[in-house]
């Protein structure tokens, strides 16, 4: 890839992400706001390591990073700010100064788009999957001061399984969070394995898939009368943040 002395580059690291939301998004930022030396490509790579080939892209300014690498990309950053520190996991990086600094805006983007369909009596979670999202997803929870319990695959030491969610558990819980890739198109019909007859209209169902717009997880929530939400606005805010991260950190 070539670039010219005054150009800027972003980019996306991942695997797989042809589908890439952030790709046209800032692309067609750039082109709304006339911003001709400015361009955002995707970094599909099959290992972590390639990362390095990356960093030494030509005028390369920050990247984001999705699955499944917000946590593997940590040993190949310079720096971590506070919060990407206590996480454990980061989806945005500023190059400034030869440094690479990690942070983890999917915080401020759940945050900001949970809390408007949140009630006061939401206290108690479930968080379905544990990869780098679920990390966020569970720091967030932490400051917002709601109880959670993470739903794993596999049996693991503090982690419940599928097999362990209950009826009358999942009629004692709140918010149920899907922070796993299942029910994203093309594989529309898959949904997380949870006893969805507990569904009912005291329920808050947020699925950070975003593509269908009403995954399968998120249509037991709607037919059930329950509140329900995906995770486009939560990417909206978290690109957002990273632009404002690229630009002000300098």
């Amino acid at each position: 890839m070539q670039a010219s002395k005054d150009e800027s580059v972003y980019g996306l690291i991942g695997k797989n992400i042809e589908y890439s939301f952030s790709r046209n998004y800032f692309n067609n930022r750039f082109q709304k706001e006339q911003l001709s030396t400015h361009r955002y490509v995707n970094f599909d790579i099959d290992e972590i390591t390639q990362c390095e080939k990356i960093f030494d892209t030509p005028y390369l300014k920050g990247c984001n990073v999705t699955v499944p690498y917000k946590q593997q990309i940590i040993p190949f950053l310079d720096e971590l700010d506070e919060g990407a520190k206590q996480i454990g996991a980061v989806n945005c990086i500023h190059l400034k100064n030869e440094q690479k600094i990690g942070y983890n805006t999917d915080v401020y983007g759940f945050q900001k788009s949970l809390e408007k369909l949140l009630l006061k009596n939401d206290k108690k979670a479930l968080i379905l999957g544990t990869g780098g999202a679920s990390l966020a997803v569970g720091y967030c929870l932490n400051k917002m001061g709601i109880e959670y319990q993470k739903v794993s695959r596999t049996a693991k030491t503090n982690l419940l399984t599928y097999d362990e969610l209950s009826e009358q558990l999942i009629e004692e819980t709140d918010l149920i969070i899907n922070c796993t890739p299942l029910g994203t198109s093309p594989n529309i019909s898959l949904k997380p394995p949870i006893p969805y007859r507990a569904i009912s209209k005291k329920h808050y169902l947020y699925d950070l898939v975003y593509n269908p717009e009403i995954s399968a997880f998120l249509n037991e929530g709607k037919t059930r009368g329950s509140r329900f939400k995906n995770g486009y606005e939560m990417l909206i805010l978290q690109a957002e943040r990273s632009w404002e991260i690229w630009n002000n950190s300098r």
